[in-house]
């Protein structure tokens, strides 16, 4: 999967021209509206509310601005304050269309009964003209989007069968959102989609923004809405009223007192707890009535901080979503029992109030949103029963995994407790969007002050060593350092430690990226003492910073917030000393280096892949922005000649080509709905259509006269087809139905391979099975050559004409996230492991391409945790190699750093992928592989 930018976050701003006014003023990436004003004092109006004062002075200042309509174009998105100080946040339309990340602040003041403005900051996109008529319904939209995160899911981990009796019906549902633009160039038309649900493979929750482009039916965009306290298993803001529960979110509130409890948490502490007795039935509930405000109208229907009962939850079936009769924790007295500390519970009812005191009291913010919206925690929650250990904000309430025999419960945490509710007031400030850049800022942010409290509250030294760790109380046997999730102390930068990733990994480096912004606000904090540098961090977070901000916009905003807290010099000399030394500097993009040689570079584009044959290479590419839609484009895999242009420019999104060296064939998303496989020989002449059907998927494959690709029928029913490239009506069709799927095609020499799930008897109980399929086009016959049963994951099948390979995994609890690369003649015969999925060695690979000297796999390390290694690599086997003997691994082919996805073989030992290093997406090659990595 490529990444696409959502703007261009990161990117140095222009150097501004010299301010009109006495401040500063600097000039915004893209667009004509300044990124950044302070320094300045200028009048706006008194009277009205503070959202129209604000709007009013922008059109004011037109030579400076060049917002043409505030009153029409920017909506009143919150407004903050603090003293005499008001913080107006506008979020930009466009002809009335949301854009997404167009958000713009100014900042007031109240002098003597009159408003002055100190600053502005943020960014509106001056450029945009996109038409607001959507081309496409929301019911095709909501269809596209469950198939793009089904067919990513199934590119990430290895396809796993439906479950017996869910044979029909969908893993994901998808709710329409209505129109967005994305703000690529003149500016893109998208309707959102959010797709919730759980990932087939590993079960882990699922809830994806997705943004399809609204003329052509094409997914351009999308990432994870769920903020996790560590990545994944590798395997709003606003000027609303506060959320208010209601009955059948919450259990109605009997007359009763709030009482004074008591609980023990995990480390053997007893702490008070502010508790609710329930008269009806005589229980005390973990439901806390004093910190939020009751309207005395509604004395016993108030916003309460309330601790949820989740441990018969599946963590799939909460995201963003309130589960049905789901209880606060109980007890018969005021004092709660060892029930409820093993759970978790006291220490996330104990936790909560001490982060909102934390921002109560160090910072005047009411609650989350700052307006007084109920707190709840789930925790306890479970993966299919078993063991779920994370912790998550979803945009509603924190939940918290139960934990395994070495984790604690994630609630027992204060530093967790405390960076999942700062995801709360991040999303009700900043709002950063959550991939990428803006979404490790997210991360660094909630990292950071989830740290501050626990520090603080514990009384901790800045100066210990270990005062960094995130997670490090968590553990039953492992000591602080070994259990550490994270360390805001680990000396990461942007030069050393960086890590392109695109959105398909870790939402573009969310967590694998956060502690190099992280450790640059944690060495301030060592500098200046938390009470200052807090109050630093936490002006930029809610008066500076907007939600497509990437690091070098989070360097200015500090040192924005720092000068207008008067920071005196030498402290602002530690502030720009912790960035520098964490290389967070204008321009820092640029210093990364790779080993490969690139073939086609900003190629912004997602989820389609690049295909090789015949010394060629094919590829999608947008324009420099990434507002066109893609078109394919081909060259040598020696870099030589130049590159072709293969497709029509028609708007329509041209995406995962193929090529055996004399013709290239694609998938072409259109504005009818529907999705064609075209054809186009290399040396010129017209484009043919060779199929119609109404989606695609994300593989097609070419070899002299003979077509394979991938689509889906309605409810993402995976099937794959093949065909003749002279005559399209001779056509063979494979899987689709209710009982029957068929995916990833390879083909050569007039041998297409695949891999299928089918229903084989149908008894008692139903018996399904998958099976690695060889078709010869020629004589029309298949032979299954290898059979598993349905508990296995089988992953992508690779030909080279001798062999087939493919990837498995067998679920062996010793071997959960390992997987193997089998291969076997044509026939079947001699099936042996190249990688096994057991031993020192063992890889996850997903994803495998095949020359006939050479397979290469896309795999990580699951034990590498957080680091380069456990990011998608290329890894490289002799394809005719002995299984087993010394040799068979040829190793790395690249030790660029990043994910390396979307492998292509080319002659020999030759590979062409898609590599993330430099935080855009280039098509890149290395003719030979690199060998071991340091």
């Amino acid at each position: 999967m490529g990444a696409v930018a959502l703007v261009v976050p990161g990117t140095p701003a222009a150097a501004a021209e010299p301010p009109p006014v006495p401040g500063e003023v600097v000039a915004g990436a893209e667009t004509d509206t300044p990124a950044l004003v302070r320094g300045i004092r200028e009048e706006a109006p008194a009277r009205g509310g503070a959202a129209d004062a604000a709007r009013t002075y922008l059109d004011g200042r037109q030579e400076r601005y060049r917002i043409e309509h505030p009153e029409r174009d920017l909506v009143p998105a919150g407004t903050t304050t603090s003293g005499d100080r008001e913080t107006v946040r506008l979020q930009q339309r466009h002809h009335g269309v949301p854009v997404l990340g167009g958000q713009y602040i100014v900042r007031m003041e109240k002098d003597d009964g009159e408003r002055v403005v100190t600053g502005t900051s943020g960014k509106y996109f001056t450029g945009l003209t996109t038409g607001t008529t959507a081309g496409i319904d929301e019911e095709l939209a909501v269809e596209r989007a469950v198939d793009r995160v089904l067919d990513d899911l199934g590119d990430r981990h290895l396809t796993r069968a439906p479950a017996e009796g869910e044979e029909d019906s969908s893993p994901l549902e998808g709710t329409a959102k209505g129109l967005v633009v994305v703000p690529r160039g003149t500016g893109v038309l998208t309707q959102h989609v959010t797709v919730r649900g759980a990932d087939p493979a590993t079960g882990e929750p699922v809830l994806r923004e997705v943004y399809v482009d609204a003329a052509a039916g094409y997914p351009v965009l999308d990432y994870s809405g769920i903020k996790t306290f560590t990545a994944p298993s590798q395997a709003s803001g606003g000027e609303e009223a506060a959320r208010k529960t209601t009955a059948a979110e919450e259990p109605s509130a009997a007359a009763g007192p709030d009482v004074p409890g008591s609980g023990v948490r995990l480390d053997g502490t007893t702490v008070p707890l502010d508790v609710f007795h329930d008269e009806a039935n005589g229980r005390y509930l973990l439901r806390d009535r004093t910190r939020l405000p009751i309207d005395p109208e509604y004395e016993y229907d108030a916003n309460t901080l309330s601790t949820f009962d989740g441990r018969n939850e599946r963590v799939s079936d909460v995201v963003g979503s309130w589960p049905v009769n789901v209880k606060e924790f109980n007890s018969p007295t005021p004092e709660f029992t060892a029930d409820t500390t093993e759970a978790g519970a006291v220490d996330a009812h104990w936790a909560a109030a001490k982060v909102f005191d934390y921002y109560k009291n160090d910072h005047d913010r009411l609650s989350l949103d700052g307006r007084g919206m109920a707190i709840f925690s789930l925790v306890g929650v479970t993966d299919y029963g078993q063991p779920y250990v994370n912790a998550f904000w979803d945009g509603q309430k924190m939940v918290y995994g139960g934990g395994d025999e070495e984790y604690r419960p994630l609630s027992s945490a204060l530093d967790v407790v405390g960076h999942e509710m700062t995801h709360g007031v991040v999303e009700n400030s900043a709002n950063l969007v959550y991939a990428g850049q803006s979404g490790a800022m997210n991360e660094a942010v909630a990292d950071y002050f989830g740290n501050a409290i626990e520090t603080d509250v514990y009384g901790l030294s800045m100066t210990d060593p270990d005062s960094g760790l995130l997670g490090e109380r968590l553990c039953r046997t492992k000591g602080p350092r070994d259990c550490a999730v994270r360390d805001l102390g680990d000396g990461r930068t942007t030069t050393r430690s960086f890590l392109g990733l695109d959105f398909a990994n870790d939402n573009g480096g969310v967590h694998y990226n956060s502690t190099i912004f992280g450790g640059a606000l944690w060495d301030i904090r060592q500098d200046l003492g938390g009470e200052l540098a807090d109050r630093i961090v936490y002006r930029a977070l809610t008066e500076y910073l907007t939600p497509l901000d990437g690091f070098t916009e989070g360097r200015a905003a500090v040192l924005a917030a720092a000068a207008d807290l008067g920071v005196p010099a030498d402290a602002t000399k530690a502030l720009v000393r912790a960035f520098n030394a964490h290389g967070i500097v204008p321009g820092w993009e640029l210093a990364l280096g790779v080993d490969s040689d690139p073939l086609l570079d900003r190629i912004n584009t997602t989820s389609t892949a690049p295909g090789t044959g015949g010394g060629w290479w094919a590829a999608s590419k947008s324009n420099e922005d990434g507002s066109e839609a893609y078109s394919v484009w081909a060259g040598r895999t020696d870099g030589t000649g130049g590159v072709k242009l293969m497709s029509p420019n028609d708007g329509r999104y041209h995406v995962n080509p193929a090529t055996d060296g004399k013709t290239v064939v694609w998938q072409a998303y259109g504005s009818g709905g529907g999705v064609d496989v075209l054809a186009r020989p290399l040396a010129g002449g017209p484009v043919r259509t060779l199929w119609h059907g109404r989606s695609g998927s994300s593989v097609t494959a070419v070899d002299g006269d003979v077509v394979t690709f991938g689509f889906s029928n309605v409810g993402g029913r995976s099937a794959i087809a093949y065909l003749s490239l002279k005559d399209p009506t001779k056509i063979t069709r494979v899987g689709g139905g209710t009982y029957s799927r068929a995916y990833s095609p390879s083909v050569s020499g007039g041998k297409v391979v695949y891999r299928a799930w089918q229903r084989v008897a149908l008894s008692a109980q139903a018996v399904y099975e998958w099976r690695v399929v060889v078709a010869d086009v020629a004589t029309g016959t298949t032979e299954v050559i290898q059979e598993y049963p349905s508990t296995v994951g089988l992953g992508p099948t690779a030909v080279n004409g001798t062999h087939v390979f493919w990837l498995l995994d067998e679920f062996d609890e010793e071997t959960a996230t390992k997987t193997s690369l089998r291969r076997a003649a044509l026939d079947g015969s001699g099936a042996a492991d190249l990688s096994p999925e057991t031993g020192p060695d063992a890889l996850y690979a997903y994803d495998l391409t095949v020359s006939q000297d050479r397979a290469t796999v896309a795999a990580y390390v699951p034990e590498a945790g957080i680091s380069n290694e456990a990011t998608p690599k290329l890894h490289q086997f002799e394809a005719a190699g002995t299984p087993g003997a010394a040799g068979t691994y040829v190793g790395r082919v690249s030790c660029n750093r990043g994910a390396q996805t979307q492998p292509a073989a080319g002659p020999g030992g030759q590979v062409v992928w898609l590599d993330s290093t430099t935080g855009t997406t280039d098509l890149v090659t290395r003719t030979r592989p690199t060998g071991r990595c340091g």
